[in-house]
């Protein structure tokens, strides 16, 4: 595990998120962050509404929302290079640019649904490369230290909440708007993130000149072991916790429970996210944030357990509260992983590990809801649980080999750079 970093003695009181917003840089990044965000949830909900006014068919309009999974991992593939080689400003306002430009073709009056569905698709090609760029260019605003790791916080933070309240937010929006009225906000949204990013944030070179393939890339930043078990543990278990996410429907029926019931438990799990996070960044020091790592990570999962008594309503809010709690343990893996990340690979990685994290979160679902057609719904999420702890005892266990072996590594050439 990396060391603290901290001198010895009584820890200084934690800076929380007031400290980052005093940051203008970063207050110019987190009002574009909130715009684009605003852009997707409005742009979802109101194409599908406009897909299924077109068509009539339940089918297109699922679509609609099913089908950037595909563009978007070939986009955080092909395209994670560039968010290195390219200045981050420049490829920011670029990704805001396409997305303004495929919203504003949406709002043509007469266009045809597959046009629609194809510009869909480029826009969530495009937003891997926007996601790992702004997160890398975030190292350079805030630095790589605490600042970096509550500003990301704070992003996270407004990206788990859209699930809460941005659906609810653009389904009042189109009570008093046509679908294509709404895009057309959707495309003002886009265009004014691009527009602050321009303004408000400067201009740096690229991190790295050399051009590589996007296998190549891929290899450069899994080959380094220490990273590669980091990013594993960014990705692995939320593939286990949203199992209990992609069949709560089923569950909820199970259980007798009505629809209101549903909502509260659909609820729960990012609700536990965004205050975990909350009272990490808030309450703790960055030494303290890095200890709670192993612990949480190892515990996480381990509230899925009590999906095998298959509970009521009460104990399986309290199950995806703990579970939403102990992902504080992020706010220390992002330390962690930002200081492994070397600096010309910082975009790559970046990109690299938001791709990858919500690929696998769609492939957790479909493996959830595909168990599920064999075994109970609560016996399928005990199963996640158990599986997934076991997945990240390997995965830490792995990083602390890699922590060794690197200091092996650092005792043997020191002597020799001396």
């Amino acid at each position: 595990m990396p060391a603290d970093t901290q001198a010895p003695g009584r820890s200084a009181p934690p800076p929380g998120y007031r400290s980052v917003f005093r940051v203008r840089e970063f207050r110019t990044v987190f009002a574009a962050h909130l715009l684009s965000v605003f852009g997707v949830v409005v742009a979802e909900i109101s194409l599908s509404v406009l897909v299924y006014r077109t068509t009539g068919s339940p089918l297109m309009s699922a679509l609609t929302f099913a089908l950037g999974f595909l563009p978007y991992v070939l986009g955080g593939t092909l395209l994670a290079g560039i968010a290195d080689r390219l200045p981050g400003r420049r490829v920011l306002v670029a990704c805001d640019l396409v997305c303004a430009l495929c919203a504003a073709a949406m709002v043509a009056p007469g266009t045809p649904v597959a046009v629609l569905l194809v510009l869909r698709c480029a826009m969530a090609f495009v937003a891997p490369l926007f996601q790992g760029t702004r997160n890398a260019s975030l190292a350079d605003v805030l630095g790589t230290g605490d600042a970096f790791v509550l500003g990301r916080s704070l992003l996270r933070m407004v990206a788990q909440s859209a699930q809460l309240i941005g659906f609810g937010l653009g389904g009042l929006l189109l009570t008093v708007l046509a679908p294509r009225a709404a895009i057309a906000l959707t495309a003002a949204g886009f265009l004014g993130s691009a527009l602050l990013l321009r303004l408000g944030t400067r201009s740096r070179p690229a991190r790295s000149s050399a051009r590589t393939s996007p296998l190549a890339g891929l290899r450069a930043v899994l080959g380094r072991r220490r990273l590669r078990a980091l990013m594993l543990l960014f990705w692995l278990p939320p593939v286990f916790l949203v199992a209990p996410e992609a069949l709560l429907a089923p569950y909820a029926d199970g259980i007798g429970v009505g629809t209101a019931a549903l909502g509260l438990m659909m609820c729960a799990l990012p609700v536990g996210t965004i205050a975990g996070e909350l009272w990490a960044g808030s309450a703790l020091t960055a030494r303290t944030r890095s200890r709670i790592v192993v612990p949480l990570a190892a515990a996480g999962l381990l509230p899925l357990l009590l999906f095998a008594v298959r509970p009521g309503l009460p104990v399986v809010l309290a199950a995806l509260l703990l579970a939403g709690l102990a992902h504080a343990h992020t706010l220390g893996l992002d330390q962690w992983y930002v200081e492994a990340v070397p600096d010309e690979l910082r975009g790559r990685a970046m990109t690299l590990l938001s791709t990858g994290l919500m690929t696998l979160q769609g492939v957790g679902m479909a493996l959830a809801g595909l168990a599920a057609e064999f075994r109970p719904v609560h016996e399928v999420v005990t199963g996640a649980g158990v599986l997934g702890t076991g997945v990240v005892l390997l995965l830490l266990a792995e990083l602390r080999a890699a922590a060794r072996q690197e200091e092996r590594l650092r005792d043997e050439t020191a002597p020799a750079a001396k």
